[in-house]
């Protein structure tokens, strides 16, 4: 309202001057009366508050308050059982109060308490008050301390655009310690230039500070919030304090700038902590026990840290530029006084491991994950996988379990797998059990683009030093790349061959059946066709010249004849065996062979040291570290 405009209420009009100041005094007429409290003669302003009883409602819209107006309004509102003044609905809007204004104790027991626009020059103390009804401190400005420590609102508190200044003494603070809150609160579009306490502060409906400016200290110490705590697109200059607070619904701090806070709780969460579109300018610290977190779009201009207990974290397109790190906390969190933090507001128990839901759109270069439970996390999309660090036990979704008995049989080997895995299997036609299908967010992710993800998963276990969780992803690539549309079939061909002889060189028990299985098939081959029935004899042949003289033998062997009779003897078997297992060596056994068992002990030759290969190399990349 202008300043230049007169009042929607009947005013006084006091010192009104048609150049200077057309208005005049603002204030509400007395009732019965023409004048405002302040302009009122004093025995008629003696009158009136004699006619006061406690429990009066009031009209005093517009006066300037000296203290000593007030303190008299008030002690003829004094109940004399209490000692503490009891008012009924009282109307106190764009009244000025130009000393302290000393509400102490005050009970407003009407539907309303109205300091809509109200200014307050000194110091403003509503300790201890009771609002029966609903509280409007609407665009009032409290330019020294305001003190609302523990006071009572039950019904809905407005502070919608007030403004918490600080005074010309250079200090100036907002107090609401112990204060109870019965019903919905309101601090949108309020400023605090001074500090803001909340501590010990009980917010039974909601509390909204939406667009709120903290210009300094924003303190909620133990705090609790009943219902939701909207901080959406607010601004903290200063340092803040959640420590010990506790949330039974959501608490929101959307698009909230904070600029020096360089620590965030440790507070707990039976809902959500949405940081969505935050930003953080400073080192800082956030300590959550959480059902979930949301940090899509935050950023982080500085390093981080962010300490988790039961939390599922969704981290889509967060952006940082310098080390951040996630890690799942094991144990209560210890609070500065070293006693243990009181985590959980929800009677039920919970879960305490850290579940990451999606890392999509994150540059993982500076990204550290300690301890988190990653079976549900969606990676495609990641940018810079290769180099994200995974430290202590952080945990991935596996292959389903047991044999599933149909035609073909399928078995799978347990191995760590993506989320965007299961569930591209589990839509496929003719997809085993076990795949899990209901992968919130996967959108439609196939072999093409979980290729490059296992690609750089495998590189980043690689380079942590962990060969056998760099094996398993080297496995889930290669079944990319044989399910790919974009591959060659050749070379798909080519990987199904590698896959069923050897599990990409990963699955030794597969390559050392097949080497058992050849060897038995060289063997039965051997005793059938391949050795000779007899050693051939060897004859020597010459002619002896008439006369005496030199004489010249040709030495020749009988060739290898096929056996017949009974071919499944001992001894045949133990030949066989002996060509066998020196085939698997790529050596020759010397035993003498038909043309079909030379042929036989050359594909041996070929085949089997091959399998061993696999084996071994199988071998050699679960044990290596």
């Amino acid at each position: 309202m202008s300043t230049s405009e007169p009042p929607p209420w009947p005013h006084c009009a006091h010192g009104a001057d048609p150049a200077a100041d057309p208005v005049g005094c603002r204030g509400v007429h007395v009732p019965g009366r023409t004048v405002c409290l302040a302009h009122l003669a004093d025995d008629d302003r003696d009158a009136y508050l004699a006619a006061l009883t406690p429990g009066s409602s009031i009209d005093h819209r517009g006066i300037n308050f000296t203290e000593s107006l007030l303190n008299a309004l008030l002690n003829a509102l004094r109940d004399p059982a209490t000692g503490h003044s009891r008012l009924g609905h009282a109307k106190f809007e764009s009244a000025i109060f130009e000393d302290c204004a000393s509400f102490e104790s005050a009970t407003f027991n009407g539907d309303n308490a109205l300091f809509d626009r109200a200014t307050f020059r000194g110091q403003a103390d509503f300790g201890q008050a009771t609002f029966k009804g609903q509280a409007e401190f609407s665009q009032a400005t409290f330019e020294g301390q305001a003190r609302f420590s523990q006071a009572t609102f039950e019904g809905t508190a407005q502070f919608d655009s007030a403004i918490f200044e600080v005074g010309s003494s250079g200090f100036g603070s907002a107090t609401f310690e112990a204060a109870t809150f019965e019903s919905r609160a309101e601090f949108g579009l309020t400023t605090f230039e001074g500090i803001a306490l909340f501590d010990a502060a009980t917010f039974k409906g909601d509390a909204g500070f939406l667009m709120a400016i903290f210009k300094d200290i924003a303190r909620f110490t133990s705090a609790t919030f009943q219902g939701d705590a909207l901080f959406m697109e607010a601004t903290i200059k200063g340092n803040t304090s959640f420590n010990s607070a506790s949330f039974q619904g959501d608490v929101s701090f959307e698009s909230t700038t904070f600029v020096a806070a360089d620590q965030l709780g440790p507070l707990a969460c039976a809902g959500r902590v949405v940081l969505s579109g935050a930003t953080f300018g400073v080192p800082v610290t956030l300590s959550f026990a959480a059902r979930r977190l949301e940090c899509r779009r935050t950023r982080w201009s500085s390093t981080a840290e962010i300490r988790l207990r039961y939390a599922t974290v969704d981290f889509a397109h967060a952006v940082f530029e310098y080390p951040l790190m996630i890690a799942a906390e094991p144990d209560p969190f210890v609070l500065t006084n070293g006693r243990q933090f009181a985590e959980d507001p929800s009677p039920s128990p919970r879960d305490p491991r850290v579940r990451v839901a999606s890392l999509r759109g994150v540059d993982a270069a500076h990204l550290v994950l300690s301890d988190l439970d990653l079976s549900g996390c969606l990676f495609v999309g990641t940018v810079h996988l290769d180099q994200l660090r995974l430290e202590g036990a952080c945990t991935f979704d596996t292959t389903p379990p047991a044999v599933w008995w149909r035609w073909p049989p399928v078995r799978f080997t347990e191995r760590r797998v993506l989320a965007e895995e299961h569930h591209w299997r589990a839509s496929q036609p003719g997809g085993v059990q076990g795949w899990n299908v209901a992968v919130l967010g996967a959108g439609r992710a196939g072999p093409l683009q979980l290729a490059p993800v296992y690609r750089a998963l495998r590189k980043a276990f690689e380079d942590g030093k962990h060969e056998p969780g760099a094996a398993d992803f080297y496995y889930g690539e290669m079944e990319m790349r044989r399910h790919a549309a974009d591959i060659p079939r050749s070379e798909r061909q080519l990987l199904t061959v590698y896959w069923a002889l050897s599990g990409y060189g990963l699955r030794a028990s597969r390559a050392l059946a097949w080497l058992g299985a050849a060897m038995l098939l060289t063997i039965v081959l051997l005793m059938t066709f391949g050795l000779a029935k007899d050693t051939p004899k060897q004859t020597a042949t010459g002619t002896i010249p008439a006369g005496g003289g030199k004489v010249t033998f040709e030495i020749d062997k009988d060739d290898p004849q096929n056996p017949t009779g009974n071919r499944f003897t001992g001894e045949r078997f133990e030949k066989a065996l002996n060509v066998t297992l020196n085939s698997v060596v790529f050596r020759s056994s010397g035993q003498d062979l038909t043309t079909a068992g030379t042929y036989i002990e050359m594909t041996s030759r070929l085949t089997e040291p091959v399998l061993l290969g696999l084996a071994v190399l199988a071998i050699r990349n679960r044990i290596k570290r």
